[in-house]
């Protein structure tokens, strides 16, 4: 089953907006996935250039026309510059439930742009996109996406051991959830996002 989103669906925050991934963004996404301290914990390699985006494009475009995930960028609204991207992948809607992912450029780091684009998305979710579930799964090295959880609201509920081999890696996966009814979810909601 398919996530029952709205038709070009677009969050905005104060800095931001996020909207579905085109196909135009690929150069600036290069800019971001082409850095390999920005993908060393992503479940692909760096892309080396534009064919590499348009493979991933080809990868994404499949998975939403299937309703299978539903990928954003994350623009910056004075530059118009895209800065990053985040996911919504593995529905489970009789559940309410999905699992989300995001990235965001080196050059952008320690600016809070991923807690405000993620609080933003967060809060689509639980709101006009009705889920009731979602979760996380992060290599636990990654300290700096476990805050970002962390800020959230989201807890840690395990640990996956050996869950993953990648990029010659054998390594776990810290699982963290959040529900809609957990305290920070209904403050994301009430933070004045705008989801159109």
């Amino acid at each position: 089953m398919t996530l029952p989103l709205p038709p070009n669906p677009t969050l905005h925050t104060d800095r931001l907006m996020l909207r579905l991934a085109e196909q135009s963004d690929l150069p600036m996404l290069l800019a971001v996935n082409g850095n390999d301290a920005v993908t060393r914990f992503l479940p692909y390699p760096t892309w080396k250039d534009l064919a590499d985006g348009e493979a991933w494009f080809g990868r994404v475009s499949a998975r939403q026309a299937a309703g299978e995930a539903a990928q954003f960028v994350i623009m910056h609204k004075d530059s118009g510059q895209v800065i990053g991207a985040c996911l919504l992948f593995r529905f489970d809607i009789p559940s309410g439930r999905a699992e989300l992912g995001y990235v965001l450029g080196q050059a952008h780091w320690g600016a809070g742009y991923m807690l405000e684009a993620m609080r933003a998305f967060v809060a689509a979710a639980f709101g006009p996109w009705g889920l009731r579930r979602l979760e996380a799964e992060i290599n636990p090295l990654n300290q700096a996406s476990a805050r970002l959880l962390g800020r959230l609201g989201f807890v840690q509920e395990g640990l996956l051991r050996q869950r993953w081999v990648n990029k010659g890696e054998v390594y776990d996966a810290a699982l963290f959830g959040l529900l809609r009814t957990d305290g920070a979810a209904p403050r994301a909601i009430a933070a004045g996002v705008t989801a159109l």
